[in-house]
């Protein structure tokens, strides 16, 4: 007795689609921009500034007198000893961004290892590493290192100093990621990794600290922003060599030691007390630009007006005010609420 059997029809495929790579959208945001382009020319002067120095800063090329307004010698004017301000500004530009970068990655280093440990082992290492961010939380930071720089040689090391602000600011970050860290030690793709007999260090390193990598740059850029106005201000009191090792503090601190802000010599204290602010500027705009680019309620700040209009979105916001994208509630949706 013959069977048959019914075969599927086979039905001509059609042309292969080609696989859509996703492109990695950088915000475009004129905060993430603005502070984007500002943080890199600082970099860059960090860099070329000292080879591009008119003149030695250090050089006394006068015993007294006054200072001289700026002109076509002197772009940003002299000190009383005829020292070029310009010159300054660009040695000095190097000394406080390297300070205040290495204090963000040594802080931030430290402040990884005691959240994310603290908020992942919990118990009693739970409990000594909060106190120990605790005592660096109320700990004051400027009298603490008043006495700490007044107990060192009179000499200025930049990765020394930069150490020393870090032990000072890593409290914060890590009280942070530690709260994060509770909210996904009990995830499913750490308890899989954890059932499956990966090691502590594993989980950590690879299933917990990718998904804090937004937390961690912001903690990076908050630190960074408070090293440059922790060394501008430790600086400026005169607790670091500031000649000839130059930095935007100790320009500040010559100024006020012969009253410029009184006499009227703005040329002297009033471009690195602005280079200051404009690299805190470009910090704090890029931490709210990893807000917008991480968060998708935030998405919105991203568009451009054509895209915001399309969506239903205002195109100008208040200023200091991110707009929030809110999906449409569907019926479906609705009619569950």
């Amino acid at each position: 007795m013959a069977i048959t059997v019914n075969e599927p029809a086979v039905t001509a495929a059609g042309p292969a689609r080609p696989l859509r790579v996703r492109r990695v959208r950088l915000p475009r945001s004129p905060k993430v921009l603005i502070g984007f382009g500002l943080l890199i020319a600082f970099l860059i002067l960090a860099i070329v500034g000292p080879s591009l120095a008119p003149y030695d800063p250090s050089a006394d090329l006068a015993l007294s007198g006054t200072p001289h307004p700026p002109s076509a010698a002197h772009w940003l004017g002299t000190t009383q000893t005829q020292q070029d301000v310009l010159a300054q500004m660009l040695v000095g530009g190097r000394s406080t961004i390297l300070v205040a970068f290495l204090a963000g990655i040594v802080a931030t280093v430290i402040s990884v290892v005691v959240g994310v440990a603290a908020g992942y082992l919990g118990g009693l290492a739970d409990d000594l590493l909060s106190m120990l961010a605790n005592i660096f939380l109320v700990m004051p930071t400027l009298p603490l290192l008043i006495v700490i720089f007044g107990f060192l040689p009179s000499s200025s090391n930049d990765l020394l100093t930069g150490a020393i602000i870090a032990l000072t600011g890593w409290a914060w970050g890590a009280r942070v990621l530690r709260a994060q860290t509770l909210s996904l030690r009990n995830r499913d793709y750490v308890e899989s990794a954890r059932l499956t007999g990966e090691s502590t260090a594993r989980i950590i390193g690879w299933e917990i600290v990718p998904n804090l990598l937004p937390i961690i740059a912001s903690s990076f850029l908050f630190t960074v922003l408070y090293g440059v106005g922790t060394y501008t201000a430790i600086a400026y009191l005169g607790l670091v060599n500031i000649d000839p090792h130059w930095s935007w503090g100790g320009m500040l601190f010559w100024a006020q030691s012969v009253n410029a802000q009184v006499s009227g010599y703005w040329w002297w204290y009033i471009p690195p007390g602005l280079a200051v602010a404009l690299l805190g500027t470009s910090l704090a705009l890029l931490n709210f630009g990893i807000d917008e680019f991480i968060n998708p309620r935030l998405r919105a700040a991203g568009l451009t007006r054509r895209r915001a209009r399309r969506a239903g979105l205002p195109t100008r916001s208040a200023l200091g005010v991110t707009p929030v994208m809110r999906r449409p509630v569907t019926s479906d949706q609705a009619g569950t609420r």
